[in-house]
């Protein structure tokens, strides 16, 4: 039982960050608030569409909070829930990490 359960564990964690734009958006996400417009010109190469998309699924795994301003035109921002702070340990470790191997590489 402890074999299946730490193998949804990890099966739930890679979908929440399996993507590479939402793990990048995450890293974004873990300095400040940022409008869509931000994200989408900090993140070199993703689609509107793909961006959208991995953003409803975070949002809709509450990892990530959309705010809207009842403004002219509308505001958004987004933000990360105390759930998607949780998991900055994670998020550090993976960038260590891919430094690491980086530096192993040049």
């Amino acid at each position: 039982l402890k074999g299946v359960k730490a193998k949804l564990h990890r099966n739930f964690i890679g979908q929440i960050i399996g993507n590479k734009w939402k793990l990048l958006t995450m890293r974004n996400l873990l300095s400040r608030f940022w409008r869509f417009n931000e994200l989408r010109k900090s993140l070199d190469g993703v689609s509107q569409k793909v961006l959208t998309d991995s953003l409803r699924q975070l949002e809709s795994d509450s990892i990530i909070l959309r705010t809207v301003y009842p403004e002219v035109p509308p505001r958004v921002e987004y933000s990360l829930t105390e759930l998607g702070e949780s998991m900055r340990p994670i998020l550090s470790a993976m960038e260590n990490l891919g430094r690491s191997y980086k530096d192993t590489l040049l």
